[in-house]
C-alpha cells in the first residue's frame, strides 16, 4: 500500500504532466483509436498506469509469495526455476497406431507430457461400426473402441514414466478405467499413474456439446470418479475445469475465469453432497485456460484465477489443506485465433500466446501447429509448435524469475480489474440458483453468445484488425500439405471392433455389464464395474448405452 501522501504528489505531477506535455501532442495528433480495450473488449485499457492505480494494493495480502496464499504470484515456491512447465502436444492420428507412432514421435523430440485427441464418436460414447459413426471414425483425433485400441496407443510407452491428459468428457470414466487398465498390464502400481481426465461435462452443455447423460447423472458419474481416485490413482487429477472451449465460444477474459470456477464450485459441491471431504478430493482438481492474443490481459487473468479459487475454497468450503486452494492449471493457445488464410502468421501468434501462459504461471502448455485452422497437424508443424515451447523455456528467459509481471502498475489494476469483474458474475449465478440451473436456463450460453456476436461484427466491419484477414491480405497463397485420415482406415477400425467382439469372452463381458447397470441404479460407485468391463474388452458403446439406458440422454432445450 502506498502512503497516502505520495499518491496525492503523483496526481498532482500527473495533473501537470497532461497540461503541459500530453495535451499539445494530443492536439498534434491524436492517438490511434478513441478508446483502447483488452482482447475481447472486457477491459478498458488506460493510457497510463501510476501508484495510484494500485493504492490499495496490499502486497501480502493480494499479491504475497509463490508458493503461499493467495498463490497471485504461483503455486509453487520456485515455479519454472525449479521445474519447467510439463510440454505437451495435443495429439490423436485417426487410428491407434498412428497415434502411437506421433506419441513416440513427440517423446524422442524432447515432449515432457503427452495429450490425447479423441475422434467425435469416441467423444459422444459411440463405437466405430455405429450408424451414428459414419463419415466421423478418426478425424478429429484416434478412435478407440476397446481396449485393444488403448493398448496399443501405449505400446512400448510405459505409463510411470509419462504423464498424460485426456480430452474426454461424457465417457470419461470409460477412457479413464482402460487406462488404468493398460498400467494394470504394465505392472505399473496405480498409485504411479501421472496424468488428468478432462471430465468437465458442465462446459459441454455451454460450449462444446458432446455430453451424453442429463447434468444431474453426470455430475454423479463425476463425483463416483472423485471417490475411486482419491483411493486408487491419487496422483491422477481427475477433472480439468476448462475454460479453454469457454473462450474459444467467445467469452471474454473475466467470463472464461468466472464460468470456469463457477463450474468449479458446483463440482466441489456435488461432491461434498455427496459425502466426500473436500480436502480428500480437492487436490486432484486441475483447471484448463486459454491463452490468447494480449498478452498482459492473459497473464493478468491466469493471476486473477489463483487468487480467486484461494479464495473461494478457504472462504466458501472451509478447505484447509493448501493444495486444495491451489489452481493449477493447463494451458493451450488459441486454437480460435488461428487463421487458415497465411497460415505461417499463426506461428507468431502461437508463441505470443505460449509467453503469456509461462509469464502467468502454467503448470502445463499446449502449442497449436499452425495449419491446425485447416486439418490435423502435419509431423513438421508439430515439431515447430514445441520447438516454440523449448525455445520459449531455454532461450527467453522467460522462466528464470518467478511472476516477472508483478508490481507492474497496469498488471496489477488488470489483476484487480479481472477478479472484481469474475466476482460480480459469480454472484449473478448465485443469484440465479448456481451453475447447473444458469446452464440450464441458458443465462450462460446467451452471455457468451452476445459477446461472440459483437466481435463477429467488429472483425466484419475493420474495428477489429485479424492480419491477413481483413487487413494486410495477399491476392495468393502457396498451397501446403496437409494431414489427412485415408478414408480406408474408417473400414479397419470397423473391422477392428468386430473382430475383438468375436473373440472376446461374451459372458465375462455380460457379467461386467450387468454389475455396471445394478451400480447405475442403485448408489453404488460406477467406476470399479467399468475398470472389470473394459478389461473384458466391452466397447466404449457398449459401456455408455448401459448408461444411457439407466440415466437417459439429454436433449439441449428440452
Amino acid at each position: 500500500m502506498f502512503d497516502p501522501d505520495d499518491l496525492e504528489k503523483i496526481r498532482s505531477a500527473q495533473d501537470e504532466w497532461e497540461e503541459e506535455t500530453l495535451d499539445p501532442t494530443l492536439e498534434r495528433f491524436g492517438e490511434r483509436e478513441e478508446e483502447f480495450t483488452t482482447d475481447t473488449g472486457g477491459q478498458t485499457v488506460d493510457r497510463l498506469y501510476t501508484p495510484d492505480d494500485v493504492g490499495d494494493l496490499d502486497y501480502l495480502d493480494d499479491v504475497g509469495f509463490p508458493g503461499e496464499e493467495p498463490y497471485t504470484r504461483g503455486v509453487y515456491p520456485t515455479m519454472h526455476r525449479g521445474r519447467l512447465w510439463t510440454m505437451r502436444q495435443y495429439a490423436g492420428m485417426g487410428t491407434a497406431a498412428e497415434t502411437n507412432e506421433r506419441f513416440r514421435y513427440l517423446i524422442d523430440n524432447g515432449s515432457s507430457g503427452l495429450s490425447m485427441a479423441f475422434d467425435l464418436p469416441t467423444q459422444m460414447g459411440y463405437d466405430s461400426d455405429a450408424a451414428m459413426s459414419a463419415g466421423e471414425v478418426g478425424k478429429s483425433g484416434v478412435a478407440i473402441d476397446t481396449l485393444e485400441d488403448m493398448e496399443r496407443v501405449f505400446e512400448g510407452i510405459p505409463l510411470d514414466e509419462v504423464s498424460t491428459s485426456m480430452t474426454i468428457n461424457a465417457p470419461a470414466s470409460v477412457l479413464l478405467a482402460m487406462y488404468i487398465a493398460v498400467g494394470d498390464k504394465q505392472d505399473v502400481d496405480r498409485g504411479e499413474l501421472r496424468g488428468t481426465i478432462q471430465n468437465d461435462v458442465l462446459k459441454e452443455y455451454v460450449a462444446r456439446n458432446t455430453y451424453i447423460y442429463p447434468p444431474a447423472a453426470s455430475m454423479r458419474i463425476i463425483t463416483d470418479i472423485f471417490e475411486f481416485c482419491a483411493e486408487e490413482t491419487p496422483k491422477f487429477n481427475t477433472i480439468s475445469i476448462s475454460g479453454y472451449h469457454i473462450r474459444e465460444a467467445g467469452s471474454t477474459a473475466a467470463q472464461e475465469i468466472a464460468f470456469t470456477l463457477g463450474n468449479g464450485i458446483q463440482y466441489v459441491e456435488a461432491a461434498i453432497d455427496a459425502g466426500l471431504d473436500v480436502d480428500e478430493f480437492a487436490p486432484q482438481l486441475s483447471f484448463f485456460f486459454n491463452a490468447h492474443n494480449n498478452i498482459l490481459e492473459e497473464a493478468a487473468k491466469f493471476r486473477a484465477a489463483r487468487r480467486m479459487w484461494a479464495k473461494i475454497m478457504e472462504d466458501r468450503f472451509g478447505a484447509e489443506n493448501p493444495k486444495s486452494k491451489q489452481l493449477k492449471f493447463h494451458t493451450q493457445t488459441g486454437g480460435s485465433t488461428l487463421t487458415a488464410q497465411q497460415v505461417e502468421n499463426n506461428v507468431v501468434r502461437v508463441a505470443y500466446q505460449a509467453l503469456a501462459a509461462v509469464l502467468g504461471g502454467t503448470q502445463s502448455l499446449h502449442t497449436n501447429g499452425k495449419d491446425e485452422a485447416l486439418s490435423l497437424p502435419t509431423e513438421q508443424s508439430v515439431r515447430t509448435a514445441l520447438r516454440t515451447q523449448q525455445i520459449l523455456a531455454h532461450e527467453s528467459g522467460a522462466a528464470d524469475t518467478i511472476d516477472p509481471l508483478a508490481g507492474s502498475y497496469y498488471v496489477e489494476s488488470l489483476t484487480d480489474d479481472l477478479e472484481e469483474e469474475a466476482f460480480e458474475i459469480l454472484d449473478e449465478i448465485d443469484e440465479r440458483g448456481g451453475m447447473l440451473d444458469a446452464i440450464e436456463n441458458q443465462y450462460v450460453q446467451r452471455e457468451i453468445q452476445d459477446v461472440a456476436f459483437d466481435r463477429q461484427r467488429e472483425i466484419e466491419d475493420e474495428e477489429r484488425i485479424i492480419v491477413g484477414v481483413n487487413k494486410y491480405e495477399v491476392d495468393e497463397e502457396e498451397e501446403m500439405d496437409i494431414e489427412e485420415v485415408a478414408e480406408e482406415e474408417e473400414q479397419k477400425q470397423v473391422e477392428a471392433v468386430e473382430a475383438v467382439r468375436e473373440r472376446r469372452d461374451s459372458e465375462a463381458v455380460e457379467a461386467a455389464l450387468d454389475d455396471l447397470r445394478a451400480a447405475a441404479e442403485g448408489d453404488g460407485n460406477v467406476l470399479p464395474p467399468i475398470v472389470d468391463a473394459v478389461k473384458a474388452y466391452a466397447t466404449v458403446g457398449e459401456i455408455c448405452n448401459v448408461m444411457r439406458d439407466v440415466f437417459g440422454e439429454y436433449q439441449q432445450g428440452y
